[in-house]
């Protein structure tokens, strides 16, 4: 088999694509999103694994997990209220567990395991959005509003 076919039967379908539009964020409060995107399958990043984590010192401290929706978002924001403050922030992605579920041939250790994704968010009034896309061999960021 290829590598980067899908494997035999057992597998699960390939994630779908959208049915419905993204929801204005209009006039909502000052928050952070996340927006999974599969590049690979061409699909919102459905049912990724992530963990969010605040810089404590000289570590960082978790402050939850969180698996994304079918629109490869999060049914809530990931910070928001009074969680939601300036700071040093990482966000680990699960990534070859991701792939793993969908039967993706990869190899054994994949490339890219777990995605660290550091970020600092300085002005607690401002909205800060942030898409993610991803394969099993690269990944890219950026802030969005």
């Amino acid at each position: 088999m290829a590598q980067g076919s899908p494997a035999p039967s057992e597998a699960p379908a390939k994630p779908s694509t959208l049915t419905t539009a993204p929801v204005s964020q209009t006039g909502l409060s000052p928050r952070l999103t996340l927006h999974a995107i599969d590049n690979f399958h061409g699909t919102p990043g459905a049912g990724m694994v992530c963990d969010l984590a605040m810089h404590d010192g000289a570590t960082y401290r978790p402050i939850k997990t969180i698996t994304t929706a079918p629109t490869g978002r999060t049914t809530e924001p990931l910070l928001v209220d009074e969680a939601f403050k300036p700071g040093r922030y990482e966000l680990v992605m699960h990534v070859q567990e991701y792939f793993a579920k969908f039967g993706v041939a990869l190899p054994s250790p994949n490339f890219l395991s777990l995605v660290p994704i550091r970020f600092r968010i300085r002005d607690g009034s401002q909205r800060y959005h942030l898409p993610v896309l991803f394969t099993p061999w690269g990944y890219s960021y950026y802030r969005g509003s």
